[in-house]
């Protein structure tokens, strides 16, 4: 992609959002989008493949704050179209030469600042010459895949095997693009940099050469297989783990497992979708892992011990305190869900005070007994009432 594509995307449209979206609505839209148009969800459909590469090339790019804020700014600079901006002076008439590689410029292979930095150099250093752009390495694609867990997987991390898709060398021509017994020859239009300087009055544009579309070579004779392009569809299967502590929706980045580089260029990333399956018995706050555990009346006014599950299935013992109320919660240290350090958060047990549904006459008698021995519910109640009133 050209760096004046780039700067005419809207990115924010093919997300659906506002310019002045937070990080936290970017992702929604784009964990909308993303399960819409995937293609596990839309096998055979190109429109929708190509729709799903631009909203993760969109939010590749919002999400990432410093990419974001170059974009903007970038596209404030030239928002009235390029055509429009004059630098000052004109050729030859003492206007300033300036250097947008040196605002823009970086070493990130392939990434939004270089080809910011390409192409403001091009506009005005209109007779300097072209530098590469093909024949230096290429980063791989990034991919995206999804992978459903358990809960506890999601709460201790696990590894997972994942069959992934992505583009990469064809294995018929090596990447060469030629039919095998023959090889490419160096494009003549751009001497094998791939890009062209096209002038445009006090300006020189550099884009992709036309002749050899980037590529810096010209295939006479095309691979049958590839059709010329010197790529194919590779399918592979890897072990990927997952860190502990995710949680639903979560989006993991492997760096460089994903789509092989061309011209000796580090791999793209790997960018898993978490989806987390809810457990029977336990939820999650946070670090935390929570619980509610059933209590007899007896055991919450006299006290006691208790045995309460664990996600490991070791039941531990807790002491309840005389007089615990109906949703009181105690803390468990260190069974709870696994930090980045290693640490562990606690386990938080809500005490639900249980009422027996059916009573013998040994039960009933001691109840009332009970009832007799503490007006003390009672007094509470009615001082509540004359709260009420007075209010």
């Amino acid at each position: 992609m050209s760096t004046k594509d780039y700067l005419e995307k809207d990115y924010y449209g093919v997300l659906g959002v506002s310019k002045t979206a937070t990080p936290d609505e970017i992702k929604k839209a784009y964990r909308q989008l993303a399960r819409k148009y995937h293609p596990d969800a839309n096998k055979g459909n190109t429109e929708t493949e190509e729709k799903f590469k631009e909203v993760s090339e969109a939010y590749d790019v919002l999400s990432d704050a410093k990419r974001r804020k170059e974009y903007d700014e970038a596209r404030t600079l030239f928002g009235s179209g390029l055509g429009g901006y004059r630098a000052p002076g004109g050729a030859g008439g003492g206007g300033f030469n300036f250097d947008f590689g040196d605002l823009f410029g970086g070493t990130q292979t392939g990434g939004t600042r270089e080809r910011v930095g390409d192409f403001f150099g091009g506009i005005f250093n209109p007779g300097a010459r072209t530098r590469p752009t093909t024949a230096r390495p290429r980063r791989g694609q990034d991919i995206e895949s999804e992978v459903t867990m358990s809960f506890s997987e999601a709460v201790d991390g696990a590894t997972v095997s994942l069959r992934l898709t992505s583009s990469s060398a064809c294995a018929a021509c090596a990447g060469t693009g030629a039919k095998a017994g023959t090889t490419p020859r160096v494009c003549p239009t751009c001497e094998g940099t791939g890009a062209a300087s096209r002038n445009l009055g006090n300006f020189a544009f550099s884009e992709p050469c036309r002749d050899c579309k980037g590529r810096g070579l010209i295939v006479d004779d095309p691979c049958p297989v590839c059709e010329g392009s010197g790529r194919g569809k590779s399918t592979r299967t890897i072990q990927a783990r997952i860190p502990a502590g995710v949680n639903d929706g979560n989006r993991v980045k492997l760096k460089g497992k994903g789509a092989p580089g061309e011209n000796g260029g580090p791999a793209g990333d790997l960018y898993i979708l978490t989806h987390v399956k809810p457990h029977a018995v336990f939820g999650r706050a946070g670090d935390n892992l929570t619980i509610t555990v059933p209590v007899t009346i007896t055991e919450a006014a006299l006290g006691g011990t208790i045995k309460v599950p664990t996600l490991k299935g070791l039941p531990v013992t807790v002491r309840i305190d005389e007089g615990t109320p109906n949703g009181r919660t105690a803390r468990i240290r260190g069974r709870g869900v696994t930090r980045k350090d290693g640490t562990k958060g606690d386990l938080l047990v809500t005490y639900q005070v249980v009422v027996p549904e059916h009573l013998d006459d040994k039960a009933r008698a001691a109840l009332e007994q009970f009832r007799d021995a503490t007006e003390g519910g009672n007094e509470l109640r009615e001082e509540l009432i004359k709260q009420a009133r007075s209010e």
